[in-house]
This record gives C-alpha cells, structure tokens and sequence, in this order.
C-alpha cells in the first residue's frame, strides 16, 4: 500500500511537471479541464496496468535488474495506455487534447521516477539490514596492528554474516598510533586496553600477535583480564597460510597455557629425533593423551614401524583413524589391543616384530579411583611395567623410555607410590651390566588438556555457568602442555644411557585458584560474580602442592636446558625383589590393607596426609 501510495504520487507530480513545461508555464488558466481529464486518464490507466502486471506482489526490498527492468515496462506500458485514452477523449472533445511532448517527457519522467523510488526503497532497506546486522555484531578490539590483524579485518570484510564488527586496533609500536588498518584505527597501546574497552564499547577482545615473547604475551593476557571481557587469539598465520583454512574458522579461546609465563620447550627433530628413523617403535597406552600425541610426532619421523598397543579399544582406533588420514600409506603402523599384564601377549608381540625403541604411557593414572583400588594400581603400574621391561630386556630393545609423574616424589596417593616403585624399577633393570636395554624414566607435572587433566574440566563448569570446582584455595601445580611432555619424552629417548630420571624445568607453579580465575576472566566473566569458585577439599591422597625431587636426589644438567637428571638414589636391589614378590600375591588376593603396607615399605616417603598436615613451602606460597 505504501508502494502504491508513493507511485500514484510520483506519476501525478510526473504529469503535472511535463503539463506545466510544455510551455514553460505552471499557471493552468484556461486549461484546467483538459488538465484534469488528463489527470483522470492518467490515474484509470497507471491503476490498471499495475495491478494487472501485479507490480505489487513483489518484495521491492530484494528486487534484482530484472525487476526493475518489469517495472519500467510497466511505466511504459501505462503511459501507452494513458496516450490512447487521450486521443480517444480528445476526438470526443477537441477542447481537451494534450500536446504529444506532454506524452512523451511524462514517458520518461514517470518511468524514472518508478524506477528511483524503487532503488531508493531497496538501498534504504539494505541500510536498515546492515544498521540491525551492526547492532547485532559484537565490538570487536584486535590486539596487534600486522599481518594477523589484517588478515582479520580482511576475512571479516569479506563475510558479512560473522559475529564480529572491529572498532579499534591498539598496537605497542608508537609509528602505528592514530592510523587506519583497513578502515580501523589504531586507538592507543596494550597499557590502554582497559580505558579503550570501556570507552569503545568493546565486547570481544582478539589476540592477533603471533611473533611475541611469553612474558609480553602473559603482561597483555593479564591487562585484558582486568577487563572481565571475552578474549580471544588466532594461531600461528604461517600454520593458517599453510593449512589453507579461513582466519576466521581458526580464532579460538585463549587457553591456560597461553598464560604459562614461560617459553614452551620444543623438540630439536634434528638434534634429538635422528634415533627413531627406520626404527620399529612401541608405544604403550598408545590411544591416551599423552601416548597418541607421542605416536603423532613419532609418525613424522618416518620410523620403519610403529605399533600402537592399548587396551581400550575406543581411543586406539581414534588415534589409528587420524594417522591414516594424516599419512595414509607413507606410515608404516598397527594397532594391538593388548594389556601390558599379558606377559605372553608381550611376548608375541615382540617376538613377531623386531622392536627397537619403547615408550611406556600404559598406567592407571586417576589419583582418587587409585585410592580406592590400590590393587588394581599396583597390578597394571608396577606389574605392567615389570613385565614390560623384562620382556624388551630379552627381546634386546635398544630404549626403554617410562613415563612418570611429579606425584612419585614424596607420594601422598597410591597412584604416585606406584610410579615412584615404576621408577625404582627402571633404576634397578637400566644399572644391570649385562642388559643391552637403555632404560630411562621421565618426571613431570600436569599436563594441560590431558584426560582427567583439570583444564578441562574448569572450561565445561564455565560454559554451563558455573560453578567452578577447586579443591583447596592454596594448592599449587607445576603444568606443561601435552606436545612438551612428548618433547621431553623423546628427548630423553635419545641421550639415555641406563638408569636416569629425566625431570623438565617447568618453570614457576600456578596456583590452581588463579588460574580458574584467569580462565573465568578470559572467558569473558567475572569471577565470584558471574562464575562462582567452590572449594571442595582435597581429594583422598591430594597434595597442595607438588615436588619434582625427593630431597635425597641431585640434579644434572643436560645440554638441553630444559632437562635434568636426577641423580639416583641408592637402595637395596635384593630387599626390592622380595617386596615385590610379597606385593603381587597380595594385590592378587585384592587385599587393599596388605597392599598399601606393602607400597609404604618399599617407598619410604609414601604417607597418606591429612589436609591439616601440608602446609605451603615458603618460596611456593602466593599471597592474596
């Protein structure tokens, strides 16, 4: 109606110009009825034509050339229309015939004039669309004025249905200050993130710096936390350039170990990964976090087999179907559903392939459930690696690599004693004069996105809004993520010599409360507001804080930084064996009591603590 409304308006002032201009002369003194009769015509013929081409059925708001193009023959059309009525009115009543210019420039003024309104409406409709799409978009802050920002700002202006409307840029580097990226200017630098965001209005904030040092990145990480906004970051732009997907798809959360504070440790290929090509490599607990991501570096350097051993058969054939995917018949490799308590399956396996290189990640690594099942620890840590070992030892291995834990220090929980007796083990068999085996294990802390790691779970608790669930306010980890454990890991496989306990310096601990909160802030909440932190005491055999050596051990350096040795402590190798006899009989029984007497006579330092008997080492301690 509207539509209708405003044509019959436009044809009317059309007619009323191109009468008037006939004679250069807007009076219609004299002429008033050849003017109305004309009018009338003009009206009954312009009604019909439109409505009989039914030029009102259509949506104008997303007409294309060809509906404009209909419009302006139906213009023309009535115009037609219009000028035979008039002639036939005229030879009726020759006092009101119209001139033929009156005919022709109404033609064309009527016909542009239908046709600007229309793409008038339809501009006005897509600026009302783009307004509410604008108004809809979330501000968006990008952190870094280079070549990831820009690669943004380029995605974005490209697709205009994303979530995201970028309002300012803020850069450190001063010659960038006041100029325009793309159409966005840079407002300032990391220090006025704060002021800008709530100037600005800014609702996300995106990390776009890919080339920057970790305490830098930690100092900005920690300025837009201040913000209690969403921050995001976008991956390395030669791993995006590289891997062919769109910017936009790859922006992700910011993660804790954004937030570590210190350099990752890398694995020198060259230097450390030579001793695994063309070599036939085992690797236990093959489907876990940590033994899948081993199998994927292991893959790409290009051994002559690997074999992938795991007895759940759901995370085997995860890790199996991605290593097809990724190196389809390049990778030589198969899959054993096996456990490592099967001394006679081991056997096979090892007599059928000629096995150079072992990693052990096989364990029952859950602290609480090893808490209530200690004989179950004891048969598939202690035993499993037992068997493991004794069998690459006869099957002459050349590298027996174990993985252990920073809870076999000092081992408040039955999880930890039984690694720290794995690592008794390791020392034992790699110290024998007659093995061929280099046997080694490899300390340290808690990996980050690892199964039943805490991650994890504190980013589900947050997206379902809370609460957080931390156990203690003061308990303390050492973290790592899951590609420097494997780092370590394979490092340490090529400097082994028998016998050691390679330990990562995992620089400074992290307070497990900070960092729920950071991840709360980061998240774009508030913490104790938006998202609650619960404490819910420490978990049966739960330390507050974790050790990476026992006291009576020494450190070594490596020529890799990162790495040490600790030096090993001495104990009685005989008394060991005799203990062991009496703890696989009595985790056989299932008698838990027997079992946990047994593990503390054989580590000395194992104790169950009382949440009351641990208290913060003063140099680890982090005031409020």
């Amino acid at each position: 109606m509207v539509l209708f409304l405003c044509d019959m308006l436009l044809w009317n002032l059309s007619y009323y110009l191109s009468f008037a201009m006939r004679k250069n002369n807007f009076s219609l003194v004299g002429e008033q009825g050849a003017f109305l009769a004309g009018l009338l015509t003009l009206n009954i013929a312009f009604v019909t034509v439109f409505l009989l081409l039914r030029l009102y059925d259509k949506l104008w708001r997303y007409a294309d050339t060809e509906d404009f193009f209909y419009a302006a023959i139906a213009s023309l059309t009535a115009n037609i229309a219009f000028m035979t009525g008039m002639l036939i009115v005229g030879s009726i009543q020759p006092a009101w015939v119209i001139n033929s210019k009156v005919f022709i420039t109404n033609a064309l003024m009527s016909t542009l004039f239908v046709i600007l309104f229309r793409i008038v409406y339809r501009l006005n409709k897509i600026l009302e669309r783009r307004n509410l799409a604008r108004k809809a978009k979330k501000r968006l802050m990008l952190i870094g004025a280079g070549e990831g920002a820009l690669s943004v700002l380029s995605e974005l202006s490209k697709t205009p249905g994303n979530e995201y409307i970028p309002v300012c840029i803020v850069d450190d580097n001063k010659e960038k200050l006041h100029r325009r990226m793309a159409g966005v200017r840079v407002e300032g630098t990391t220090y006025d993130i704060p002021r800008l965001c709530e100037e600005m209005g800014v609702e996300v904030i995106l990390f776009t710096i890919s080339q920057i040092s970790v305490a830098d990145k930690k100092r900005i990480l920690d300025t837009c936390a201040k913000t209690h906004l969403e921050v995001k970051i976008i991956p390395n732009i030669y791993n995006l350039m590289t891997s062919g997907v769109p910017i936009t798809s790859s922006i992700r959360q910011v993660e804790v170990d954004d937030l570590l504070g210190r350099e990752p440790v890398v694995f020198d290929t060259e230097k450390y990964g030579s001793y695994l090509i063309g070599q036939t490599v085992l690797v236990t607990g093959g489907g876990g976090s940590i033994g899948s991501e081993l199998c994927r570096q292991i893959a790409s350097l290009k051994p002559r087999h690997l074999i992938i051993l795991d007895i759940y058969e759901n995370n085997a054939y995860d890790i199996q179907q991605e290593l097809i995917r990724k190196h389809g018949a390049d990778l030589s490799f198969e899959v054993q559903i096996a456990s490592v308590r099967d001394k006679k399956k081991l056997e096979h396996i090892f007599e059928t392939h000629d096995i150079d290189v072992v990693f052990h990640a096989a364990a029952h690594k859950h602290v609480p459930l090893m808490e209530t099942n200690p004989e179950e620890a004891v048969k598939n840590n202690v035993f499993g690696t037992l068997k493991l070992a004794e069998v690459a030892e006869k099957f002459h291995v050349r590298n027996f690599v174990q993985i252990s834990t920073d809870k076999a220090v000092n081992p408040t929980n039955v999880m930890g004693a039984t690694k720290r007796i794995c690592e008794m083990l390791i020392q034992m068999m790699g110290q024998r004069p007659d093995s061929q085996t280099n046997f080694v294990a490899v300390r340290f802390g808690n990996v980050l996105g690892s199964n039943g790691s805490v991650i994890p779970l504190f980013k589900e608790q947050i997206r379902t809004g809370g609460p957080v669930t931390v156990t203690h306010p003061d308990i303390i980890r050492y973290f790592m993520t899951i590609p420097e454990a494997v780092s370590l890991v394979l490092t340490a496989g090529s400097i082994a010599k028998g016998g050691e306990i390679f330990i990562l310096d995992m620089g400074e601990p992290v307070k497990i409360k900070v960092l729920a909160e950071n991840l709360i802030r980061l998240s774009g909440f508030k913490p104790h507001e938006d998202i609650k932190i619960e404490y819910t005491g420490l978990r049966p055999g739960e330390k507050l804080y974790e050790e990476l050596l026992l006291n009576e051990e020494g450190i070594t350096r490596t020529d890799n930084k990162k790495i040490y040795i600790g030096q090993p402590i001495q104990f009685d190798k005989d008394e060991l064996l005799r203990y062991l006899k009496k703890l696989y009989y009595a985790a056989h029984r299932n008698d838990k009591e027997e079992v946990e007497t047994l593990i503390a006579d054989i580590v000395p330092t194992f104790h169950h603590a009382t949440n009351e008997d641990q208290e913060i080492p003063e140099e680890e301690s982090d005031s409020e």
